[in-house]
Order: C-alpha cells, then structure tokens, then sequence
C-alpha cells in the first residue's frame, strides 16, 4: 500500500521518526560545526602555550587533514558493524572529545599528535553524518543536504563567537576547550537519539577497510575540489586581498572575511529551495555563473567596494556545492559511504593545499593571478555540474517527489 511506483515508501515523507530525524541531523551538523569553530578561536593561544613558531604551526595544522583522509574510509566499516546511529553517536563523541586535546599538548610532536587525532575523529564523523543525512534526504523525498550543512556552517559561527568571547575574557584554553568538549559530547549524545537506524543485512559483506574511491566519486570529488580550493583560498585570504591589492584598512579587510562566511551560510540555509525548483545540476550551474562573476570582480577590483561584492558572490555561488557533492556520492553506487569518504578525501585535500597554493602563486606572482586562478577553478563548477546529476533525482528532488532509496 505504501510503496510507490519507483518503489520508495511513501509513508516515509509523513512518517514523525523521519521528520525528526531530518531536525536531529540538523543539531548534529550544527554540534560538528562548533566544535571547529571553537577551536580555530584558540589556535593562537596554542600556539603561545607550546611555543611554535608561525612555520610550525603551519605544519602542525596540516595534520587534521592527514589524520581525516586516512580514516575516512573505515567510517563505512563502523556503520556497517554497529548500525548508523550508534557509529554516530561514538563517532561524533570521540571528535567532540578530542577538541581539548590539543591544549593539553607539551610540545611539537604531541601537539602534531594531537591535532592528528583531531582530525581522523572529525573525518569519521564526518563520513557517517553525510551519509545518514543523505538517507534521511532520500526517506523525506526532498532537499535537505545544504540546509544540513547550513547548520554546520551556522554552528561553526556559534563556536567562534563563544570561543571569542573565552579568548577575550582571558580564560585558559585548556579549561575552556575541555568545557565546550563536555558540552558538546553531551549535546551530541542527546540529539543522535532521534537520528535514524539503518542496518544493513547480516549477509551482507562489510565495506573494506582501506579501498580507493570509485571513479564516480573522483569526479564528483573533482565538482567538490574546485568550490573547496575557492572557499580555502577566500577564507584564508580575502582579507589579505583587500588590504594588500585594493590598499583597504583592517576593518574593511576583517569585515570582507567575515562577510564571506555569512554569505555562504545564508546561501546553505537557503540552498535547498533552489535545488527543489531547479535540481542540483542547474543550481550548481548557476552557482558556478555567480562564482565566476565574483571572481572576476575580485581581480579586476581597484576599490573595496567591488571586491567585497566579489567575494560574496564567490561565497554565493560555491556555497551548495560540497553538499550536493556529498548527496550525489552517496547515490552514485553500492557503497554510500565509500563514496562519500572519497568525495571526502578530495575535498580535504583541496581545503588543505588551497592556502599554501594561492600564496605561493602570490609569491611567485601576485594574488591577482592567484584569483584569476580560483576564478578558473570557479568557472570549471559550470563546466561540471552535470556529474551531480544522479538518476531520478533531478525531477524528483525538483518536485518534492520522492527519490528511489538505495
């Protein structure tokens, strides 16, 4: 009675255990969020209490991705063993815990150690939460992975203000990140409750513990590469921008960043309409149009003006991209989140060798050319859209109509 003609339960986009777990994967987003946000506001006081250098600390910081591309291929074996949502819950207990772990560090290696930890935790989880969200996306029939990481962006801002506020207040990091660590590990326990419990079957053989991606998901990854490597670059260097190219105050430069990241959680919050009235391929297209055009006012800009804007349109434009990544990984083959961890992977690395990127370019030319290169990166999301395009899903989504589960 309830099965619909592409064989989709459609008791499922009424059904109240769907609609909270659509709200408990929101929180979940939005717990993952905070704890990044929170810690990027302290890096600065790790620094002095371990007594790096600025070169050191650079290093140390490449060391979260390290440890989250190396993981997240085991988040499918731990969701195939214990069920989605008590991987979740442990999951994304052990990333919040970890976020006092890097305090706590004496020197250099424990420090790199620590921040390794911290990241194969945050790419576990980070795994498992995309590819819950995307079930859930498909059991409600509709939309809901760039409101989902809407929220995360929204809880990265919430972590920061409070963060700044601790950092202002002089309050020792080591106190404050374990405070916020127990918080959160308690407000992610709590929320995993409502968020949904899929089993695969006991036949079934688990996922490989370290496998390549599939083709699919490399060039999704490719979509996904080329909106991080924008968003890496303009977070990381828009204020930059605009105090060495456009000659701006520290106000107006600081102002530019942060705009920045408003924009695109705004743009997340609000991506999901645009993607039930156009489908995926031609919002990402459009996003991609928007994105060049920024681009192009960013290095043409001789004003701050025109560069802000053009750094918006930029966080406009590439805001929904990484999350309909995700979405189409997760229905691109027989293994949601293999795929996804290799969408994953990319992604992080592109994050990850975007900021060293672009100032290196700078040095070797100036940031004008390194823009002119995001810009091209930005111009590649219209060139490659149609690698989001899963079947059935375009009309589907679009309609508000069910997609057929995997």
């Amino acid at each position: 009675m309830g099965e619909s003609t592409d064989g989709t339960d459609t008791r499922d986009r009424t059904d109240p255990r769907v609609r909270r777990a659509r709200i408990a994967m929101a929180a979940v987003f939005a717990v993952h969020g905070a704890v990044t946000g929170t810690f990027a506001t302290r890096v600065p006081w790790i620094q002095e209490h371990v007594g790096v250098s600025a070169g050191q600390l650079g290093l140390a910081l490449a060391f979260p991705a390290i440890g989250a591309s190396l993981t997240m291929p085991l988040a499918g074996r731990v969701g195939h063993r214990f069920g989605s949502r008590t991987a979740l819950r442990a999951l994304l207990a052990l990333w919040c815990a970890s976020l006092a772990l890097p305090a706590l560090s004496p020197g250099m290696l424990a420090l790199c150690a620590a921040l390794a930890v911290y990241g194969a935790t945050s790419g576990l989880a980070d795994v498992a939460m995309n590819a819950l969200g995307v079930e859930t996306e498909d059991r409600l029939g509709r939309s809901i992975m760039s409101g989902l990481h809407g929220m995360w962006s929204a809880g990265a801002l919430a972590g920061s203000a409070a963060g700044t506020v601790a950092a202002h207040a002089g309050t020792d990091a080591r106190v404050h990140l374990a405070v916020a660590a127990g918080v959160l590990v308690l407000l992610g326990s709590v929320v995993c409750r409502w968020v949904l419990d899929v089993r695969t079957g006991v036949a079934e053989h688990p996922p490989p513990r370290f496998a390549l991606p599939p083709r699919s998901a490399v060039v999704i990854g490719a979509v996904g590469f080329c909106a991080v490597f924008a968003e890496g670059a303009s977070l990381d260097w828009s204020a930059v921008y605009l105090r060495d190219v456009i000659g701006s105050g520290p106000g107006v430069a600081a102002a530019c960043t942060t705009a920045f990241a408003c924009t695109m959680a705004v743009a997340r919050l609000a991506g999901d309409a645009a993607v039930r009235r156009f489908g995926p391929v031609r919002t990402v297209r459009t996003g991609g149009v928007l994105a060049t055009a920024g681009g192009v006012l960013v290095v043409l800009a001789d004003d701050p003006l025109p560069a802000v804007a053009g750094f918006g349109l930029l966080g406009l434009g590439i805001a929904v991209v990484v999350p309909l990544a995700f979405a189409a990984a997760g229905r691109s083959g027989p293994e949601p989140s293999q795929a996804i961890a290799g969408v994953a992977t990319i992604t992080y690395t592109s994050g990850l060798i975007a900021p060293a990127a672009i100032g290196q370019i700078a040095n070797a030319t100036s940031l004008v050319v390194s823009f002119a290169l995001v810009t091209v990166l930005a111009a590649g999301l219209v060139a490659g859209a149609g690698v989001l395009r899963a079947p059935a899903r375009d009309a589907a989504l679009s309609r508000g109509a069910p997609a057929a589960r995997h």
